[in-house]
């Protein structure tokens, strides 16, 4: 599905080697990740803004694309300014606005587990589709929590990285199976005036505007 945004392209790849690999949620849930997700989740309730580094490597470890992007947020709906594109979502549908192309692509939104636009969603409901593993705590109160999927996907692991006082979400990593990795720093996290118009779009009031509905 063709998408603007690389770093949504990225996210809806897939690699034949996942159906290889055998998933399991077995076994009593690890209760200091839950609490840690819990926390990190709760953050998201409030309307917020933050931007996200992400930073795309290959197999060997080289740096194949890097990006930035400003994000409001509010309860599902987010807005997201990435270079000369506008991405902009009410939880049910996505205006993807190519400002350079003069073209708006509309589509249902995601529903894919990993999107650094929204990562309330995973944090809420990784219990469904994930198994949460703590595995440490590092220097500066920094805690690291895996996420392994219960069924074939392209990656292995979540790799997420949250504050432990605050519950901050600061890092979001995706490792591969071909030894890729997905790499999203959220910085700047703060409360924000997010008014409902803020997550829609109306292509009328562009004159000149393309639209390309994919619904």
């Amino acid at each position: 599905m063709k998408k603007f945004s690389i770093i949504i392209i990225a996210l809806l790849a897939t690699l034949m080697a996942a159906a290889q690999i055998s998933y399991s949620n077995a076994g009593p849930e690890d209760q200091q990740a839950a609490a840690l997700l819990k926390k990190a989740a709760a953050r998201f309730d409030q309307n917020v803004a933050f931007d996200v580094q992400a930073t795309f490597l290959d197999g060997q470890g080289k740096q194949k694309l890097r990006q930035s992007a400003h994000v409001l947020y509010c309860k599902g709906s987010y807005r997201v300014s990435l270079g000369d594109q506008e991405i902009v979502s009410d939880g049910r549908t996505v205006w993807q606005w190519n400002k350079a192309n003069k073209e708006v692509m509309i589509e249902n939104a995601s529903t894919d587990d990993i999107d650094p636009m929204n990562p309330a969603r995973l944090l809420k409901n990784y219990a469904s589709a994930f198994r949460a593993k703590y595995i440490r705590t590092e220097e500066g109160g920094t805690a690291v929590v895996d996420l392994q999927p219960s069924a074939a996907r392209s990656y292995h692991k979540i790799r997420l990285f949250i504050t432990e006082q605050t519950g901050g979400l600061v890092r979001l990593e995706v490792h591969r199976y071909d030894s890729g990795r997905e790499l999203y720093e959220l910085q700047g996290f703060k409360k924000a005036s997010t008014p409902a118009a803020q997550f829609t779009f109306d292509p009328a009031k562009i004159p000149g505007l393309e639209v390309i509905d994919m619904r």
